[in-house]
């Protein structure tokens, strides 16, 4: 305990220290502060645009600024842009819009002479519509028969498509074959939405059944002979259109 006793006294030495509280004189804060002023109008108008030729919106973006080829940026929106030469986005993908509407008022009409250049262009558009239409109306009615429509349908064009190279003389495309046969199949797309509302299975169903596969038949026929110039042939080619179209008929049926 006496050790302790003769150390120093550290927290009586701490409080007889005394501490500086006292402020600087007031004079070092009386300097006046000399801010200068700065006109962003000028500096953005005047000496940043003119140093910086990046920052400055009026100036057209040219090659030249970026160290390119010095040709200022088209406007594809402007009149004679490079916009204005392109093609319509229909054509570019082979889609001709007038050779559909007179196919399909072909089909409407069976005793209408279609044009000659609208039968040989081959649209695949018309008949996929046409199929999932006629797909769609059976899913309505109860019956699942896409695979039936897909497989009797190639199976057919390619039946009528070695058939027709037999008989005519100046040969057909199977692309023809397919743009024929499925645009004719509107009539039956109509049986089949028919279906929806009411039963086939009658005397009321069996004549529309056959009304739809003879006027599927004979537009098919009408167009095949006319494309294809077949002269006095046209009940040859109807009756194998008419079995085709019979097969489609036993699906909505049945």
């Amino acid at each position: 305990m006496s050790a302790y006793g003769n150390q120093p006294d550290y927290f009586a030495q701490n409080q007889e220290s005394s501490f500086n509280f006292e402020m600087p004189p007031q004079q070092d804060f009386q300097q006046e502060l000399n801010f200068q002023s700065f006109d962003s109008k000028s500096a953005v108008s005047g000496n940043i645009y003119e140093s910086n030729p990046y920052l400055n919106p009026t100036v057209p973006y040219s090659g030249d600024v970026y160290g390119g080829s010095g040709q200022e940026v088209r406007d594809y929106n402007a009149p004679g842009g490079e916009f204005e030469d392109e093609p319509p986005l229909l054509e570019e993908l082979g889609i001709n819009p007038e050779f559909i509407v007179q196919k399909t008022l072909t089909v409407l009409n069976p005793f209408h002479t279609p044009e000659v250049a609208a039968l040989q262009d081959t649209d695949l558009a018309g008949p996929l519509v046409f199929c999932l239409a006629f797909g769609g109306f059976l899913l309505l009615s109860g019956k699942v028969h896409f695979s039936y429509i897909y497989g009797i349908g190639v199976l057919g064009c390619l039946s009528m498509w070695a058939l027709l190279s037999l008989m005519s003389a100046q040969g057909v495309t199977i692309g023809t074959v397919v743009t024929v046969l499925g645009y004719c199949l509107l009539p039956m797309v109509g049986l089949s939405g028919v279906n929806v509302i009411l039963s086939l299975q009658g005397y009321i169903g069996i004549v529309l059944t056959s009304v739809a596969i003879l006027w599927c038949s004979l537009s098919a026929s009408k167009l095949f002979v006319t494309a294809l110039a077949m002269d006095h042939q046209q009940p040859l080619v109807l009756y194998p259109c008419a079995l085709l179209y019979g097969v489609f008929a036993l699906i909505t049926i049945f």
